[in-house]
């Protein structure tokens, strides 16, 4: 297993560096890690946010590990070499399609998310994105309206192809989330989401243990909050699952402890798993004004890394393993100062060592 660590600014190397701790706890055979510089540190130290040797070493991993990118020293930069177009410039080059977000109310934290804390409870979900599609990929431009007034028009389109391709994605997931997959659109009013429902419905048909249902956009958001605890898998557009993603995440109560990961569909060499590469990372920024002061939360990141075991190396039992001394240890009051608690960086991550 070839990992690429990409620790990049502010808080980032903390927080993945105890991720690091915990996948060496494990000693898994065959692991190796290399680490790579992104974000503002490349850019002061090779003049690019994605230096050529850091790309190389991504394109080269089965997956990547990735902290966070952002420096107010690179704010003046042109926009091509600030910070953030190096997670947009992986993205694009590693073809990564798929965006996955994990929704889950930890015990013991309900009070801290604006929903009432047996709704809370509930929330257990995973949000599967389409990540390179839809209106934010398409045609756009600006033109003069019948009145003479400035008019605004961005074309929204996805083709059968890639809409079964993140739903073989969505229904893989699935298997670790109670087999449900709610696919999420606006068939009712827009011709994609008509392509959209009818290519997700036939893709289902390869995937007899998965129970599919449909949901429109408006009546998901609706139900996100005040249900949550029907969805294992929540499939959608790139537009629609932006929003729907931020809204679940708003629900947990902390960015502090929300993975992702953004997959591809190149698979993993054979020897280590049938999943697909994936680039795994917390939720939260570089965080600037806390860098460097021990005090950020690292739970985000590994989970993160729980992730990337699960997704890209098919290694369920060792992410589970990890996720549960996450868990052992918010139960037990291991908490950050984004959980109102007072624990840095380094002792969370030893106690969800020592709870490993």
């Amino acid at each position: 297993m070839k990992i690429a660590v990409l620790p990049g600014d502010g808080i980032g190397p903390e927080v993945t560096r105890e991720a690091v701790r915990v996948l060496g706890a494990l000693a898994l055979p065959g692991m190796t890690l290399f680490e790579g510089d992104v974000g503002g540190i490349a850019y002061k130290r090779h003049g690019h946010p994605l230096p050529l040797e850091t790309l190389t070493m991504a394109r080269e991993a089965d997956a990547v590990l990735f902290g966070a990118v952002g420096d107010p020293d690179c704010d003046a930069l042109d926009r091509h070499l600030r910070p953030e177009q190096a997670i947009l410039g992986l993205r694009k080059e590693l073809g990564l399609f798929a965006n996955l977000r994990p929704a889950k109310v930890f015990v013991g934290l309900e009070h801290l998310s604006p929903l009432r804390p047996e709704v809370a409870a509930t929330m257990d979900l995973l949000i599967v994105r389409e990540l390179t599609g839809d209106v934010y990929f398409g045609e756009k431009g600006v033109r003069a309206a019948l009145d003479g007034s400035r008019e605004g028009w961005d074309l929204m389109s996805y083709s059968e192809t890639e809409v079964r391709r993140i739903a073989q994605v969505a229904f893989r997931a699935a298997r670790g989330k109670d087999c449900r997959v709610c696919s999420v659109d606006k068939a009712n009013v827009l011709e994609t989401g008509q392509v959209w429902r009818d290519t997700v419905k036939d893709a289902a048909g390869s995937h007899p243990d998965i129970e599919l249902s449909h949901m429109y956009v408006d009546n998901a958001a609706m139900q996100i909050i005040s249900h949550p605890g029907q969805f294992g898998v929540i499939l959608t557009g790139n537009l629609f699952g932006d929003i729907l993603s931020d809204l679940a995440s708003a629900a947990v109560g902390s960015i502090g402890l929300l993975a992702s990961a953004s997959m591809g569909d190149r698979p993993t060499r054979e020897s280590v798993g049938q999943g697909l590469f994936g680039l795994y990372e917390p939720i939260h920024g570089s965080a600037p004004d806390i860098a460097g002061m021990g005090k950020a939360n690292p739970m985000a990141t590994i989970l993160s890394a729980a992730m990337m075991l699960r997704h890209s190396f098919g290694l369920e039992a060792e992410a589970a393993r990890i996720e549960g001394a996450v868990e052992r240890a918010l139960a037990d009051g291991i908490r950050g100062g984004d959980l109102g608690g007072a624990h840095g960086t380094e002792a969370i991550g030893a106690a969800v060592l020592e709870r490993l």
